[in-house]
């Protein structure tokens, strides 16, 4: 917006202020979805649809945004498919009820479990609140409890377990020369996954004001409230120095910023987001559907069986086979230090972050030759 622009809606916030209100609360209100039709609307009898619309309208106002849109979907489309528990009222939610009901689910164990998790949210919020008679159990709490694990990812048809992948350096060196094969966005992000050892997350959501050049060289900066540590009081914003491949990426996107305002666009002008890019990579791999059609292209991955995150662990592991002690390669992925170290350590590791990952870069191309 024009600068007058600027200045007229700043004065409109600040008379709204000074009028008692509250220019957030209301920003926050009008991104709130409404509740979707299958929630019903409130008569005299309080139903388990009233309980999901007053348990959504509390997820709003206390989580993240997309978090609380993706947990009211889910919700949603229970009582979209269980018309009869939706209409139902939460004394008359027995614990068979509960129990069925995620056990029909329970094929997709955690997604049931979240399920679980989220029903349970919502009774406890119901009865804190009193529009539940205190006699009414949650039985949310107590059914299917520890039998709904994930009994990890799906190749071929069949479950392979759940496993930490990392991969070993001759993996990493061929993964690194069919980066060409690669479109630029994935690419990209695939190198600054192993050169920066960052979230997916925080990466793709890169910006050029994130960007500054200081007396030591290239910083980016993660506004805290883009990571995970955003609930921790303590947490301040996440400094990743740029260095080798990384930087280049980083300079080159700058110089071609669209009308997201994202380094990383798709494109639709959109951000490209780090569900396009994992999706992306699993069907490069052989065992996807889109393989076939793919491997007649030469584009099927030589490195198999890996998500992005994983380059995220394999980057840290490098980093302790180098050398890098505990505290600086924790602080290189932004986790904050816990217990009393974290109390009195505040110390952010800046030079010892650029020193090591000038090293992790110095490694990965050699790798890659």
């Amino acid at each position: 917006m024009s600068v007058q622009a600027a200045v007229g809606a700043w004065q409109a916030l600040r008379d709204l202020r000074a009028e008692g209100g509250d220019p957030a609360a209301q920003k926050k209100a009008r991104r709130r979805p409404e509740p979707s039709p299958s929630t019903g609307v409130r008569g005299d009898v309080y139903t388990v649809a009233d309980v999901v619309s007053d348990f959504c309208i509390h997820l709003h106002d206390t989580r993240a945004e997309a978090g609380a849109v993706a947990s009211q979907r889910a919700l949603e489309r229970v009582l979209a498919e269980e018309p009869e528990f939706a209409a139902s009222t939460p004394q008359q939610v027995t614990r068979a009820v509960a129990f069925n009901l995620l056990d029909a689910r329970k094929a997709t164990p955690t997604a049931a479990a979240k399920l679980r998790s989220l029903f349970g949210a919502a009774w406890d919020h119901a009865l804190d609140a009193g529009r539940v008679p205190d006699t009414a159990p949650n039985w949310w709490r107590q059914v299917m409890r520890g039998k709904l694990k994930s009994r990890g990812k799906i190749i071929g048809g069949e479950h392979v377990g759940r496993t930490r992948r990392v991969l070993n350096d001759a993996e990493v060196g061929t993964l690194l020369r069919w980066l060409p094969s690669m479109h630029d966005l994935a690419a990209d992000a695939t190198v600054l996954y192993l050169w920066t050892c960052a979230r997916g997350g925080e990466i793709l959501a890169m910006r050029p004001e994130h960007i500054t050049e200081e007396a030591d060289g290239v910083w980016w900066t993660v506004p805290k409230e883009q990571t995970k540590n955003a609930r921790f009081e303590n947490a301040g914003d996440h400094r990743v120095p740029l260095v080798g491949r990384a930087l280049k990426i980083v300079k080159r996107r700058m110089a071609s910023v669209g009308q997201s305002g994202f380094l990383f666009e798709d494109s639709r002008g959109e951000q490209y987001t780090q569900h396009d890019f994992s999706t992306y990579i699993y069907h490069l791999q052989p065992y996807s559907d889109k393989a076939t059609a793919r491997r007649a292209e030469g584009a099927v991955l030589p490195v198999t069986n890996w998500t992005p995150h994983n380059l995220r662990r394999t980057g840290r592991t490098m980093l302790s086979a180098l050398g890098c002690i505990d505290e600086i390669g924790e602080a290189i992925l932004g986790h904050l230090q816990t217990g009393i170290v974290g109390v009195y350590n505040t110390h952010r590791y800046d030079a010892e972050k650029r020193t090591w990952l000038t090293r992790l870069a110095k490694h990965l191309e050699q790798l890659a030759k």
